[in-house]
């Protein structure tokens, strides 16, 4: 593993910085409602990121090649809870003839997602099957694995979360206020649709 230290930090930030569900939510939250609204979000994200990490690492592939129906059942439920943020969001602060008051993505919302969002695990198992060596030394690449994915997903949390926030000084108007909850929403959709592709 630490020949390999190296491919597994540009694993780690290729996986955690690109957008996903995780980063969406993040820069949405921050966008919407700033900074320390978005903290709950992000340490949902990184605590249940972490235990996922370590949940799959002590179970590993054998559950899911026993049982081939929990990743088509996970990957359904992750599908639909997405779809579900995805319309909170896009309609988060307009206003109706019965007003509905938007509220942040909240701490249990992305702690409990990290386990059935298809993403987190298909790269928590592509990441343990890479790098972890089972015969030899299993303990201590389990342990730089998960220390090396929660230092990225707190980098990954942190940089959606300030973009979020950034383009936050650019939302003059109600109008770029509900396209960037649109696009948030449309992008969501995309990487529930990536999930079948």
């Amino acid at each position: 593993m630490l020949s390999q230290l190296v491919p597994l930090i540009l694993f780690g930030i290729a996986t955690g910085f690109s957008p996903g569900p995780n980063n969406i939510m993040t820069s949405y939250t921050a966008f919407n409602f700033g900074i320390r609204k978005a903290i709950p979000t992000m340490l949902g994200v990184v605590l249940g990121w972490t235990l996922l990490i370590i949940f799959l690492q002590l179970t590993s592939v054998v559950v899911f090649q026993r049982f081939e129906y929990i990743q088509t059942v996970i990957k359904a439920l992750g599908s639909i809870y997405l779809l579900f943020i995805a319309y909170k969001i896009s309609f988060a602060g307009q206003t109706t003839e019965k007003k509905i008051d938007p509220k942040p993505v909240t701490f249990l919302n992305t702690f409990f997602f990290q386990f059935v969002n298809p993403k987190s695990i298909i790269v928590g198992l592509a990441a343990i099957s890479m790098f972890i060596d089972v015969q030899n030394n299993y303990l201590r690449d389990s342990i730089i694995l998960t220390v090396v994915f929660f230092f990225m997903a707190v980098g990954s949390q942190t940089a959606w979360c300030l973009t979020g926030k950034y383009m936050r000084k650019f939302a003059t108007s109600q109008k770029f206020i509900k396209n960037f909850n649109y696009t948030m929403s449309f992008l969501l959709i995309v990487c529930v649709i990536l999930f079948y592709v």
